[in-house]
């Protein structure tokens, strides 16, 4: 595994965060995880800079819920924890991508290994990817 930054490196802790363009309205930025296996993109989420800093601190994925308004680590609900194996910056800085490894395999709230199960065809949205847990099994409801 390659080494990840830590923030607690000596004056890195702030430098490599700054270099993110951060939205100015919401301090937002969108964070995209895909599985370091087999390059699908499994999800799109938000990070602050304490949720960045989070998910390399804990090597584990953190991600802001603009619908909670809070930090939630990835899993701590339903066990899918995503395990960082490498973070990138694009080019403009105004998104990370997160190479992660998929514990348990799902991904998305909906039972699924990805959020993107559902494909246009012919004018409607059609989920080609099936269930793999039931989600009311992971969550309890739903």
């Amino acid at each position: 595994m390659e080494r990840r930054p830590r923030a607690t490196d000596t004056n890195a802790a702030d430098a490599w965060l700054d270099a993110v363009r951060w939205d100015g309205a919401t301090g937002l930025v969108p964070a995209i995880a895909q599985d370091a296996t087999t390059g699908r993109v499994l999800t799109l989420a938000w990070m602050n800079r304490e949720a960045l800093r989070l998910t390399v601190d804990s090597g584990r994925v953190h991600y802001w819920s603009r619908s909670r308004g809070q930090l939630w680590s990835k899993g701590e609900t339903s066990g899918h924890v995503q395990q960082v194996r490498e973070l990138r910056l694009d080019c403009d800085a105004d998104a990370v991508l997160v190479a992660v490894d998929q514990v348990g395999g799902i991904a998305c709230h909906t039972g699924r290994e990805s959020c993107f199960f559902l494909r246009y065809d012919d004018g409607r949205w059609v989920a080609v990817d099936p269930v793999l847990k039931d989600p009311a099994a992971i969550y309890g409801h739903e």
